[in-house]
């Protein structure tokens, strides 16, 4: 009988070294070859326990692919230059980018993939907090290597997402602080002696966000019809190199060693030195001559649901009408400096407002207005919501106008008021034990006051 091993069986064996060896025959290769995996261990049992493991994925068509596996660095850059491109908006793929060479790549960054393992990232997660990251900073990082090891699991190229087997840290949600009625009004007098007050009026009274506030365009504004169309939003991306050698292209300003402890030339940043660059640093693109994709552009919103109309309250009509007749006075003044977007909120030479400029004022209004500081958010998309719904509209007509595609993202956005809870326990109280009734005028007091009796008597039975 031949002491050959039938087809697809493994072979197990004690070789010259003191280790047990396991071979276990995969399939073939893509050139056509045969296809044996590896595993050695100290003991028979050992090996065997292995082999019956890569046995099983082998059978469930889960084995992962033969060959080297990457680094976690080189899977981040396959990843984020051909699959989530293909994707993401550009300030989200620019935000994957930035979390991947400042926090995934120097924490876990040369580990295989196959022998990344749940410690490595739970000691990187520690390690970001201890370093003075939020945590949703931190959980922003685990779930974007986790959707890239995703990638690689579907892919065959690992056997297992561990990322699955980390739990990562928990955030408190972020507690909306609005304008109170009297705070917003407030806020838009501060607004109203400003060359923009029409921008505030339409963003803390519609609750649109600051980049589809800043993107309106007057082709889709209808004054006629009383309806905004967000088709559009600002938004600052980061720039592009244009040329064909990109780490040639920022020679002069990589920096490949680390700032000294008394650093002057970034002593004004607020995150302190940056990074040094990697030694194939290809950044610095804002300095390229063929610079691309970068600066202030009009991008299309997230998401469909963004893009729904939205009916213009008609008290802002006549300041929207009179807005754009200065803008034309602007326009004509400015001739051929005018640089022409269809912007409806624009700076003096007509290109949009920046967002930075933009959140800089808000910050001054709120100290003219006497507010206390709070996130541009709750001063405009927090606030439309809860006033709408201290005015009595129902939960869904404020999801339409917010435009979210959840009503539990809408309850989020609302936030109960104090002398609304009052109010409405009140009411309850009066359901169940209404208010006494005032007691007949009589001669004697004390007549009045036994009738009274005699009707509370009479209610509570």
């Amino acid at each position: 009988m031949s002491p050959r091993n039938p087809n697809m069986e493994s072979s197990v064996y004690e070789g010259s070294d003191g280790w047990w060896h396991g071979r276990v025959t995969m399939g073939v290769k893509d050139d056509g070859s045969p296809d044996r995996r590896h595993r050695r261990a100290r003991t028979e049992p050992e090996v065997r326990r292995k082999v019956r493991d890569l046995e099983k994925l082998r059978d469930k068509g889960r084995a992962p692919k033969a060959g080297r596996k990457p680094t976690v660095e080189q899977w981040m850059t396959t990843y984020l230059t051909d699959i989530a491109s293909l994707r993401l908006k550009p300030r989200s793929l620019d935000d994957y980018w930035s979390k991947t060479r400042n926090d995934i790549v120097p924490g876990v960054g040369q580990h295989r993939l196959d022998k990344l393992a749940p410690e490595h990232l739970e000691r990187m997660y520690r390690k970001m907090l201890d370093a003075g990251h939020a945590p949703s900073h931190v959980l922003k990082v685990h779930r974007i290597l986790s959707r890239a090891l995703k990638i690689a699991h579907r892919r065959r190229i690992i056997a297992e997402n561990v990322a699955t087997l980390v739990d990562p840290p928990t955030v408190d949600e972020t507690e909306a602080n609005p304008f109170t009625i009297e705070e917003a009004k407030a806020f838009l007098r501060a607004a109203a002696e400003r060359p923009t007050s029409i921008r505030w009026i339409v963003g803390v009274g519609m609750g649109f966000r600051q980049g589809e506030a800043l993107g309106f365009r007057w082709p889709y504004v209808d004054l006629e019809g009383e309806m905004f169309h967000p088709q559009w939003q600002i938004q600052r991306l980061t720039w592009r190199h244009g040329c064909k050698a990109p780490h040639a292209c920022g020679e002069r300003l990589h920096r490949f060693e680390p700032c000294p402890p008394d650093c002057a030339a970034h002593k004004g940043y607020k995150r302190g030195c940056p990074a040094p660059c990697p030694k194939t640093c290809t950044r610095h693109a804002s300095a390229c001559p063929e610079r691309k994709d970068g600066g202030l552009v009009f991008t299309r919103p997230k998401t469909k649901k963004s893009r729904n109309s939205v009916p213009i309250p008609p008290p802002f009509i006549p300041y929207l009408i009179a807005h754009k007749e200065r803008q034309e006075a602007l326009r004509e003044a400015a001739g051929d400096g005018w640089a022409e977007h269809g912007a409806v909120f624009t700076r003096p030479d007509g290109r949009p407002l920046d967002p930075r400029a933009d959140w800089e004022e808000f910050k001054e209004l709120l100290a003219e207005a006497g507010i206390d500081d709070r996130r541009l958010y709750d001063g405009s998309r927090h606030t439309a919501g809860t006033i709408l719904n201290e005015l009595g509209v129902d939960m869904v007509t404020i999801m339409e106008i917010l435009r979210h595609t959840q009503i539990s993202q809408t309850r989020r956005y609302v936030k109960g008021r104090s002398h609304l809870s009052k109010d409405a326990m009140r009411r309850m109280g009066d359901t169940f034990i209404p208010p006494a009734e005032t007691a007949p005028q009589t001669k004697s007091g004390v007549v009045g006051s036994r009738v009274a009796r005699a009707n509370r008597r009479r209610r509570m039975r």
